[in-house]
């Protein structure tokens, strides 16, 4: 049986101003998570994915890495309840 879970990660480094935001929507389409990605005003990227357990464990260690202008420190994560309320990922504004 396939496990569906729920992540939220903060990204930490130099994350913003490096295209990370579009990347990580190009990395979780391909690995085919839903959810969401945003800057926030303390210079860290916050990301929701959605998916089957593998899936998104997948997109956390592609978080770790970052795309190539990326320098990621650290990746904090909270699980939280599936609730399967995501249709698709998106890049939020402001």
């Amino acid at each position: 049986m396939v496990e569906n879970v729920r992540a939220r990660a903060v990204i930490s480094g130099r994350v913003q101003g490096v295209a990370f935001r579009f990347e990580t929507q190009r990395a979780a389409e391909r690995i085919g998570v839903r959810g969401w990605v945003r800057n926030r005003p303390d210079g860290t990227v916050e990301a929701l994915f959605e998916g089957e357990r593998a899936r998104v464990e997948e997109m956390l260690a592609w978080c770790r890495r970052g795309p190539a202008l990326a320098r990621v420190t650290t990746v904090d994560v909270q699980w939280e309840d599936h609730r399967g309320d995501l249709a698709e990922f998106r890049i939020l504004h402001g």
